[in-house]
């Protein structure tokens, strides 16, 4: 096990390359069980969680090649069933219950596991299948969904908590191969989403209205093979956003797709930040002064809960009460007493963290939760008095592509060493 050092007070600038997103690559893996053919993915991300996938892959009988961010995968013989020793190391791994459904008509997946940042059900994946003809049965740990035909319906995936990211492709993977038309009302709406309907298109699919509250899918009766680059991931690039304005004197992010950024633009700017951006690159500045904000995440094209912990690592220093509220994870707020042991004054109520800005935060031993608060405490101990002492940063190598190498290459101090 490792852990990461952060030594406080480095300046960062200069430039960073973002990776292709961990949250598009996972279902796009998953939808190469479609076809028998051949699919090429290009800037897949180097990442345990991608790693756990394409292991999943390959237990299911697919012929994996990875090499230089470009993975082929050939699922031309594939089992039906992915074992618990496997899928309980991330929760992701459920996405594989769509493709497996349209493509074999059964599919059998232990429970996931995956962070510990509050109550993550698939029920609406499971409803969204059993409206496709599927019977579904929760067993032992396991669940199996099992259909002799899969037929077009209208479904409706909004949740207690706003629509389905997961659920979204899970549904539409199991759908283009139904037989007629299949509408997914309260659709999520993210780039992801979108990315993974190119994909699947790409292997000729017929979906509209991707990136919308309502996608169609017209059902056809096989998919081939495509070859595909996968999107920026937007939460890396946010997070080095925030990187910049915790510590930077002038950080640009470059490879990446600046409309995905504006709801973590936006607030920044409101928080006194400068900003200058082109087709593909985005630089963030210091401002006059710094300003509290009060945020509030929810599903996109809203403020990404996936954002919220690192943005709470920025107002801790920033003077003035800050709010920040999350209704996408309203339990997603552990790095907040880790932020404390820094010297953070936050308080907590039911969803809402009340953070009044300190000077300045002091490096402490801190524990990561989960992948966002992992990087979250990350940032906290760049401006950091002293060292801060990152434990339990497996979490941090599941969503981010050598964060400690790229931070290192703007002009911080971070070293990983043995726990």
């Amino acid at each position: 096990m490792e852990k990461i050092l952060v030594h406080g007070g480095k300046t960062l600038e200069g430039k960073v390359r973002i990776s292709g997103s961990k949250n598009s690559a996972l279902p796009i893996l998953a939808a190469t069980l479609l076809t028998k053919e051949p699919c090429v993915l290009q800037r897949v991300p180097d990442l345990s969680d991608i790693h756990y996938m394409l292991t999943i892959l390959g237990r299911l009988g697919c012929e994996v090649e990875r090499a230089s961010g470009v993975v082929r995968v050939t699922a031309e013989s594939i089992t039906t069933t992915a074992p618990y020793d496997i899928v309980r190391k991330m929760r992701a791994s459920v996405c594989i219950l769509g493709p497996l459904l349209g493509r074999e008509g059964e599919a059998t997946v232990s429970l996931p596991g995956g962070c510990v940042i509050g109550d993550r059900p698939i029920d609406l994946h499971l409803r969204g299948f059993e409206a496709l003809g599927a019977a579904v049965s929760v067993k032992s740990g396991n669940v199996r969904v099992l259909a002799q035909d899969l037929h077009g319906a209208e479904i409706f995936l909004r949740g207690k908590f706003g629509s389905t990211v997961l659920g979204t492709d899970n549904v539409m993977m199991a759908a283009v191969l139904a037989k007629g038309t299949t509408i997914i009302d309260s659709a999520a709406e993210e780039p992801e989403v979108v990315d993974l309907a190119n994909f699947l298109n790409k292997m000729g699919a017929k979906i509209e209205g991707a990136g919308t509250r309502r996608i169609i899918i017209e059902g056809v009766k096989e998919l081939h093979g495509a070859e595909h680059e996968i999107i920026p991931d937007r939460i890396e690039a946010g997070t080095f956003l925030v990187a910049g304005a915790i510590a930077g004197k002038s950080v640009t992010l470059t490879r990446i797709n600046p409309r995905h950024l504006e709801a973590v633009v936006h607030p920044l700017q409101e928080a006194g930040f400068l900003f200058e951006s082109g087709d593909d690159f985005l630089r963030i500045l210091p401002g006059n002064s710094r300003k509290p904000l009060h945020l509030e995440a929810m599903p996109y094209p809203g403020f990404p809960t996936d954002m919220q912990a690192q943005m709470c690592a920025l107002l801790a220093t920033t003077d003035g009460i800050s709010v920040v509220t999350d209704h996408v994870f309203p339990h997603r707020f552990m790095h907040a007493s880790e932020l404390k042991r820094m010297g953070a004054n936050i308080e907590m109520n039911e969803g809402t963290a009340v953070v009044q800005g300190v000077p300045k935060l002091e490096g402490a031993p801190v524990m990561a939760s989960d992948l966002r608060a992992s990087a979250a405490l990350v940032l906290a101990g760049l401006s950091a008095e002293g060292i801060t002492e990152v434990n339990r940063v497996y979490h941090i190598d599941r969503g981010y592509e050598r964060i400690d190498e790229k931070l290192n290459d703007l002009g911080a101090e971070i070293e990983r060493v043995k726990a």
